[in-house]
């Protein structure tokens, strides 16, 4: 068996891949704290104090990270974070108050990717005249891409994923509490279709369709820039 030196293995690696990967730490963590932050500031507003009291309306992020899903987000540009406690008997209409609260992690990913692509229009032309200001606006895409990834991801509705509380919302009361039994096993299968690469076609493809429909924000804020 041939011999392979250290010198070899590192010639071989790709660096620019692996930088990117950890300059992506950052936003992933922005992504994930948003979203995780959004889910409590809604169940909050709709009567559980549950997030409040366990200190997860927090943005440290690393209230809210869990590893393997932090992981998943820098690679495959899909992810997930730790889910934030909530008791849905503090809500008046339980079904609904969780429809909601899970609602709200995924819009505000939405809203972020929007921001942050009207900043990177509205800030094109000064950065363009910057040696470093491609590398900034690329790393703007970046992080778009990868919040709309987050909240198109979790609106798959398989529990224990947002869009699960969405589709239990109208679901009769029996089917409801069958599902609900199996919601632990969710996540295992959601890493199983991950991981045998049943999402990446139709997943790519709705990623790409929302992050161009939102993108044109990003064309506003370039000519925007250009009438200031």
């Amino acid at each position: 068996m041939p011999q392979i030196s250290f010198g070899e293995v590192m010639a071989q690696m790709d660096w620019e891949r692996l930088l990117w990967m950890v300059v992506s730490v950052i936003p992933a963590l922005l992504c994930i704290t948003i979203h995780e932050v959004s889910h409590g500031l809604a169940a909050l507003a709709l009567g559980d104090r549950t997030a409040e009291t366990q200190k997860r309306l927090s943005l440290n992020p690393l209230r809210h990270v869990d590893v393997m899903g932090l992981l998943m987000l820098i690679v495959f540009k899909i992810g997930w974070a730790r889910p934030v406690p909530v008791n849905m008997m503090n809500f008046r209409n339980p079904r609904l108050g969780m429809a909601l609260t899970a609602l709200a992690g995924p819009v505000s990913n939405f809203l972020f990717a929007i921001l942050i692509l009207f900043l990177r229009g509205l800030l094109t032309p000064a950065a363009l005249s910057l040696s470093w200001g491609q590398t900034a606006l690329s790393i703007a895409d970046a992080t778009a891409y990868m919040s709309v990834g987050l909240g198109v991801f979790n609106l798959i509705p398989i529990p224990p994923m947002d869009g699960s509380k969405l589709l239990f919302a109208i679901l009769p009361e029996r089917a409801y509490f069958a599902i609900l039994r199996y919601e632990k096993y969710g996540m295992i299968l959601i890493v199983l279709l991950v991981f045998s690469n049943v999402f990446d076609s139709p997943l790519a493809v709705a990623f790409d369709y929302v992050f161009e429909r939102f993108f044109v924000v990003a064309q506003a804020g370039a000519k925007l820039a250009m009438m200031l």
